[in-house]
């Protein structure tokens, strides 16, 4: 039997050790008492109990991407090049120089352990949907969005991690089984057959749109840009999916405004980064890359002043997962892809998408149009700053640096941040292109660290 957590106010699977302790018990009846934050499934079973047990993992899913201060959008950011950190912390510099260690623990235990209880805690909130819901179409989409979710962590794994995550889970009867190490290749698959159900399962429009474009957003990784942008033909350009955030709680708060924003926040919105990181604070400001020069004081030093992101500028500021400009941008990478070599007429059919959405995306079009490249390499770098800007600090940035190593054949060296470190005085970035499995997985005994670095 598994147990769950109420003390947060919702429901998560624990892990073996906390269940095994939860249910020892005593021998003497005066201490056999309810524990107040722990039920067992069968307290929780049921029509009801199946929605509070997704309510709780889909909140779990907010704060693991956008909810904490070391959130999948904050971390994956700092190890790419739209966030940079100010702090102190070695866990969060390390990632920020690209020089990892799996014992730092902290920030990338955070991350990591989040991640993992979004994605369990949903496969969970799955079994028990299945089992207590009827067939209704409402139903069936509610089922089909909490496939989605789990598909988007199986793909921050898989973007984001080294090769060689478990996907380990917690069974109906309480037992634990570790996962076995999967490779990139290997996660990629698992979150497109997650996204295949939930599509099976989607009857309404906007369920079918969020499957769609998680779905397209690993065939891009996979390199199957065709059936990419079949995947997303579609979705609206105006649909969008957003995690919405309130400043009622902690765990309700949006976390990027928490570790960007405020003063002596940790972590500062990036440009440039080292000698070759994207610029996106431009002056002007790019409408989609909004920010204040000297904004506010950095942590590590009251004295100083440093860029503030202004996207997200309040604890209830929401955030976007996947939108129709995205399924846009993916048919622009399938089209930039659509023959051997790419031809003129693919990138001025690319150019012609891009300057679509600057026209159309925004309530104030943005100029200049942009003029179509003339070689394939120059179209790479128009699309894929566009992508940046559009999908500014929505978590898709380290993917795709990724994606241009792996599939497009570009160095390492010229896409992630190389040189000096801004914010650490004689400091170099180092060359890491994921986050390293932290060691508190070791705790599984058929993990045995990364299989490999490789992006």
């Amino acid at each position: 039997m598994r147990i769950f957590s109420a003390a947060r106010r919702y429901s998560r699977p624990l892990g073996a050790m906390a269940a095994a302790a939860a249910l020892a018990g005593c021998s003497s009846d005066l201490l056999v008492v309810d524990t107040p934050d722990v039920l067992s499934e069968t307290a929780i079973a049921g029509s009801l109990g199946a929605t509070t047990l997704r309510n709780g993992s889909m909140q779990d899913f907010f704060v693991a991407f956008s909810g904490s201060g070391d959130g999948w959008v904050v971390a994956s950011g700092n190890l790419g090049d739209e966030i940079q950190t100010t702090d102190t912390f070695a866990d969060r510099y390390n990632t920020d120089a690209r020089n990892q260690n799996e014992n730092l623990g902290g920030a990338i235990n955070t991350t990591y352990n989040n991640l993992q209880l979004a994605r369990a805690g949903m496969a969970s909130a799955i079994e028990a949907w299945v089992k207590a819901k009827g067939t209704a179409n409402v139903v069936k989409d509610s089922l089909a969005d909490m496939y989605s979710v789990r598909g988007y962590t199986e793909t921050f794994f898989a973007e984001g991690y080294c090769s060689g995550v478990p996907f380990s889970r917690v069974n109906a009867d309480g037992t634990f089984e570790y996962g076995d190490p999967l490779t990139t290749a290997q996660m990629l698959t698992r979150a497109l057959a997650t996204f295949d159900t939930a599509l099976a399962n989607a009857t309404g429009t906007n369920a079918r749109a969020l499957a769609s474009i998680g779905r397209a957003r690993v065939l891009l990784n996979q390199g199957q840009y065709a059936q990419a942008a079949a995947a997303v033909s579609g979705v609206a350009t105006t649909f969008r999916f957003q995690v919405f955030h309130s400043a009622a709680t902690g765990r309700q708060n949006n976390g990027v405004f928490g570790s960007t924003f405020q003063n002596g926040s940790r972590y500062t919105a990036g440009t440039s980064e080292g000698t070759n990181g994207l610029d996106y604070m431009t002056t002007p400001a790019d409408p989609r890359a909004p920010w204040t020069p000297n904004g506010h004081t950095s942590f590590d030093d009251a004295g100083r002043r440093v860029p503030r992101q202004e996207k997200y500028n309040a604890l209830n500021s929401a955030v976007t997962l996947a939108d129709g400009i995205e399924a846009r941008l993916i048919e622009a990478e399938a089209r930039l892809n659509a023959t051997n070599g790419g031809s003129q007429a693919d990138r001025d059919a690319v150019v012609a998408i891009l300057n679509t959405l600057r026209a159309t995306g925004l309530a104030t079009p943005i100029t200049p149009a942009l003029t179509a490249a003339t070689t394939q390499d120059a179209a790479i770098n128009q699309l894929f700053r566009e992508r940046a800007l559009w999908l500014w600090l929505t978590g898709h940035r380290l993917g795709d640096m990724r994606r241009l190593v792996r599939n497009y054949g570009r160095a390492a060296n010229t896409v992630f941040p190389v040189g000096n470190i801004v914010y650490r005085p004689g400091n170099t970035y180092g060359t890491d292109v994921n986050f390293i499995v932290p060691f508190n997985e070791r705790n599984n005994p058929k993990f045995t660290g990364c299989i490999n670095r490789n992006p």
